[in-house]
Parts: C-alpha cells; structure tokens; sequence
C-alpha cells in the first residue's frame, strides 16, 4: 500500500511538471504572447531613442529633470522604463494573459477537453496561474534588460549613484535592477490572480481580459484620492511603485515585505474563489 502511494504521488507530480511545461509551451509559442513582450521593450527603447535624439534640449533646461540622468548615464532608462510601464502597460499585459487563462480555453472548446486528463481542477488552475505568473516576471525583465542594452548603447554608463547618496558599480547596480524585476513580477502577482478569478466567470475572454485591466486603474485611481486614505493600504496597487527603498545603501526591506503580503493576501482570497467558482462550475466546452 505505501508503495502505491508512492507511485501515485510520483506520477502526480509528473502529470503536474507536464501540465505546467505545456502551459508554458503554448503561452509562449503565441503570436500575441511574443506581440506583448515586443511592444513592451519597445518602451525603453522609444525613451533612450527620444532622450538621444532631444539631448540638447534636455540640456538646455527645456526637458524634465530625469532626463538628465539618462543622458549622463544609460543604466537610468531601465528604471525610468520601469516607472513608465508599471501604471498601465504592464497591468494592460498581464490582464490580456490571466483573464485568458480559462476563458480562453473555454472560448476554444478545449477545457473539457483537459479536464478529461487526470489533472483535477485545482491542479489546473494553479497551473495556468503558473503560466500568468512566469509571464509577470519575464514581462518585466523584458523592460529593465531591454533598457540596459538600449541605454548602454546610446549613453555612457558607469557607477550609479543611489536615492542614498551612496555610489556602486555596474555589477552592483545590475543586482539592484534584477530586484527591481523580482519587486514589480511580485507586485503584478495579486492583478494575475484576480484576473483568473474573473477568467472562471465568463467564457469570452476578451471581456474578462478588459475586466482585469479595468480594476488595476480603478485601483490605482482610487489610490490617488487623498479622501479615501484609509482605503489605500488594502489597494494591490498600493505598492507597486514603492522599489524606491531597493535603491538605497544599505537596502530597506520594509516595502518589499509588505507588498509581498499584501499580494499574497490577494492570491490566497482571489485564488479561494476561483477555486470556489470552477469547482462547481458545469463545463460545457
């Protein structure tokens, strides 16, 4: 009897590695998967391009003061690239993937088709939010690696002087970038969750798509109104743009551990009711 269980543990998990390196597989063999990923390392190049090109207005006192830092150092477009994309462009993204994630299968006809394998209907769906969370991550560092390259190619680069004060080196500040990455794929991790919570809802997955991005700028509106305050802390939008304390010397924590818990809280509840929707759910396609 243990040694059944045993097998049957093993080729459980070998049925689930599977599932997640199909999901994996077609997310990324998808004309539109690779669409996204171009139009967002579009965003650094389009600034480092613009930046080059307007340089000498920039210094003339007529362009913002970032600017300055690009043109006298390119390691700055990834973050300036980053601080562009995180309000909109990155939640537009992941919205389009994790609101497909089972009302696109639904839309297909295939999700019977896939709860006919002996993959369970939890197992599925934490292996499509696999899927939409390995998208948040490699979204993001298609930004700040794209903005490295483009920014070392037009600017001069060399050490980086932190929101501290402190100065470190190239090897230093690439570190710090692959925090900032690692920060923000956090950070998108509650809006991927809430998106396959809405995918459970509705088998048009361009609805539910439109549904996620919807709720990650209402939340970020609702997060710019000083009368709602008291609200701002339980935003999933509230930290995004808190890696501010990643760029100091040494590094302060505190904001990455509280949007990790934050996110979190948003994976356990909205992953709760996925669970709760799709369990019960009739699958009729």
């Amino acid at each position: 009897m243990p040694a059944e269980s045993v097998e049957t543990r093993s080729r459980a998990g070998g049925l689930g590695l599977t599932l997640v390196l199909s999901e994996i597989s077609v997310l990324f063999r998808r004309l539109r998967t690779w669409a996204m990923i171009g139009a967002l390392a579009l965003i650094p190049i389009l600034i480092a391009v613009v930046v080059r090109v307007s340089s000498d207005e920039s210094a003339s006192g007529r362009g913002p003061a970032f600017l300055n830092s690009i043109t006298q150092n390119g390691l700055f477009v990834s973050l300036t690239a980053l601080t562009v994309a995180i309000p909109l462009f990155l939640p537009l993204t992941i919205g389009v993937v994790a609101g497909d994630t089972i009302a696109g299968e639904a839309n297909l006809g295939t999700l019977r088709y896939l709860l006919v394998a002996p993959a369970g209907r939890i197992r599925l769906l934490l292996v499509k939010y696999a899927g939409a969370a390995l998208f948040c991550f490699v979204a993001t560092l298609t930004v700040v690696v794209t903005g490295a390259i483009i920014g070392a190619v037009l600017f001069p680069i060399g050490p980086v002087t932190l929101l501290s004060g402190d100065t470190v080196g190239i090897p230093g500040y690439f570190v710090r970038l692959l925090l900032l990455a690692l920060y923000v794929t956090v950070s998108l991790m509650g809006l991927s969750a809430i998106g396959l919570f809405i995918s459970t809802l509705t088998t048009i997955p361009v609805g539910a798509m439109a549904a996620t991005a919807a709720l990650a700028a209402v939340s970020q509106i609702l997060g710019a109104l000083p009368q709602l305050e008291w609200l701002h802390p339980w935003l999933f939008t509230n930290y995004w743009l808190g890696f501010g304390d990643l760029l100091r010397q040494p590094i302060v924590w505190n904001s990455f551990a509280d949007n990790a818990l934050l996110q979190f809280g948003y994976i356990a509840v909205f992953g709760t009711l996925a669970y709760g929707r799709f369990s019960t759910k009739d699958i009729l396609s």
